[in-house]
């Protein structure tokens, strides 16, 4: 069973998608807060949750501050941004500050609870317009432009076939199938990216990836 929590002030959409989750089987879902603050207060009383479902503009701290506090103090815990924003910033800023994944509000509760079953496994999710965002800003000129003027990559080409693999959102699972060889192998070849790019999580490499920095 998945632990999920859910920080969003609209109470609608909070009730509407605890409601939703706490009659699906796979889920537990205890734990909601119309902000940062207030579901912190609430996490301290119960096991914290595996997934958070978290929105980005919020009384008091923002959602991307939010995720940038509870991954300090709960690095293992995935935090999936469900949002009305869709400017590159934003996603950029979640990224970096450790999201799981990137959702549109409108998205549909079963794609919801899909997001959350593969954040779990290992991989990452966007809404399909969050995702045209990502393309766009790597096919830009300035971006392009950028990516010729970076130094040769550090990486192994399996370390880079592995890297466009977590920006594809795919699990350790998935990667290995994909490339043939066993998830050990592929946690050996992440654990030596980490070293060589000077991270310590599956956010980061994919925020460096993004920004062109590999």
């Amino acid at each position: 069973m998945i632990t999920v929590g859910i920080v969003e002030d609209d109470k609608d959409i909070r009730t509407g998608i605890q409601k939703y989750l706490s009659h699906q089987k796979e889920f537990l879902c205890e734990v909601t807060g119309e902000s940062v603050e207030e579901f912190l207060a609430k996490a301290k009383q119960v096991e914290f949750p595996e997934v958070i479902l978290s929105d980005i503009g919020l009384p008091g701290m923002s959602g991307i501050d939010g995720m940038r506090l509870i991954k300090e103090d709960h690095p293992e815990t995935d935090i999936i941004m469900l949002t009305v924003y869709n400017d590159w910033q934003k996603i950029f800023d979640s990224l970096r500050a450790g999201a799981s994944g990137y959702l549109i509000k409108n998205t549909p509760l079963a794609e919801i609870k899909k997001a959350i079953e593969t954040v779990r496994a290992g991989g990452s999710v966007m809404s399909p317009e969050i995702a045209r965002k990502v393309m766009e800003h790597f096919n830009s000129p300035a971006t392009l432009q950028a990516e010729k003027s970076q130094p040769e990559s550090i990486l192994t080409p399996k370390e880079k076939e592995i890297v466009i693999g977590l920006v594809d959102g795919l699990s350790y699972k998935l990667l290995a199938d994909r490339m043939n060889i066993s998830i050990d192998t592929i946690r050996f070849h992440i654990k030596n990216i980490y070293k060589k790019l000077h991270v310590n999580s599956k956010a980061e490499v994919i925020s460096k990836s993004l920004r062109g920095e590999i």
